[in-house]
């Protein structure tokens, strides 16, 4: 298991913990980098209900649950000292609540900048900033299983290192 994951566990554990009884039907799942902890809850949901009953349990989840889950992010927040988000799944639904937007800066060859203006000209994203977004998104949506091979090929990588020699 790699270090990300490894803290992903850690962190979800840390919410299990203080997440309420009964707010979800399985224990909690976290993305973790280093701004951000994004923490996912699944909600039960009846076998005949559509998505627009979906959305709605979802949003109904959202307000009944704001102030427990402020006062559980900010203590999350003082701890990991990483801003803290909330999704839910329902169904095919996942809604998530206030997510961070974090700038990333990079260095762009004329040809990889007009692919981004390119969307930006033709309404597909709202600026290059989005177009970038919009990139990176599609590449984990169809490349996901060769990242989380890579991801675990530097875990392997840094097993290794640490059986090295000490220097």
């Amino acid at each position: 298991m790699n270090e990300q994951n490894s803290l992903s566990d850690e962190v979800a554990a840390w919410f299990n913990r203080r997440v309420p009884e009964g707010w979800f039907s399985a224990p909690v799942r976290t993305l973790v980098d280093k701004d951000e902890i994004l923490v996912v809850g699944s909600l039960a949901t009846g076998s005949d209900a559509g998505r627009a009953e979906h959305e709605a349990v979802a949003t109904k989840f959202r307000a009944d649950t704001k102030a427990d889950r402020i006062s559980i992010a900010l203590a999350a927040e003082d701890f990991w000292q990483r801003k803290v988000s909330w999704a839910v799944e329902i169904g095919d639904v996942q809604m998530r609540f206030t997510t961070t937007s974090v700038p990333v800066m990079t260095r762009l060859r004329i040809d990889e900048r007009l692919v981004l203006d390119t969307l930006v000209e033709t309404g597909v994203a709202r600026s290059r900033s989005h177009a970038l977004a919009w990139c990176v998104r599609l590449v984990g949506q169809h490349q996901g299983d060769w990242i989380d091979r890579l991801r675990d090929a530097m875990a392997d990588v840094e097993r290794i290192r640490s059986e090295g020699p000490n220097v």
